[in-house]
């Protein structure tokens, strides 16, 4: 029995990832919820990387998994329409429960220790998103975000 239908399509956008065993732990979640990942360059580590495979465990050859050399040759190819995008911020302007859930949903995630560059957010301002955290905290691990993300998107 088939967990998620297959009438949504998920995409995870990581732009300059910096952590190996973050995106590993992405690329597992991707696999167990169907959805396609997308790291776009510079990316902080080798993709040959032990702590990123051992991360990911023998799944990784098996996620669906795209490497774009920037931002702009992922949107040119990809071709996202306005409600599909859905950028995760620290300072997002809606909170992550109010995500929308078109068929097609790319949930986009800046690197661990610079956030998404400016030029994207300024782009997709329409659509960012947070989660919302206590002061104790500066923020989420990645993979954690990802998880909480894509299953609420999952959830509509």
């Amino acid at each position: 029995m088939k967990a998620f239908s297959t009438q949504f399509e998920r995409h995870v956008v990581l732009v300059a990832p910096d952590i190996p065993w973050n995106t590993g732990n992405i690329g597992r979640t991707c696999l167990g919820t169907d959805a396609s990942l997308h790291l776009i360059k510079p990316l902080g580590f080798s993709l040959e990387n032990r702590d990123m495979k051992r991360a990911g465990l023998d799944y990784w050859h098996r996620v669906k998994l795209t490497i774009w050399d920037d931002f702009e040759s992922f949107e040119k190819k990809m071709d996202p329409q306005k409600d599909e995008m859905v950028l995760f911020t620290k300072n997002g302007a809606k909170p992550f429960w109010d995500t929308p859930s078109p068929a097609r949903l790319f949930l986009v995630f800046g690197s661990e220790t610079r956030g998404l560059p400016q030029t994207i957010v300024s782009k997709y301002k329409h659509a960012t998103y947070q989660i919302p955290i206590t002061d104790a905290i500066r923020s989420l691990n990645l993979s954690t975000a990802v998880g909480i993300a894509l299953y609420e998107s999952l959830r509509h």
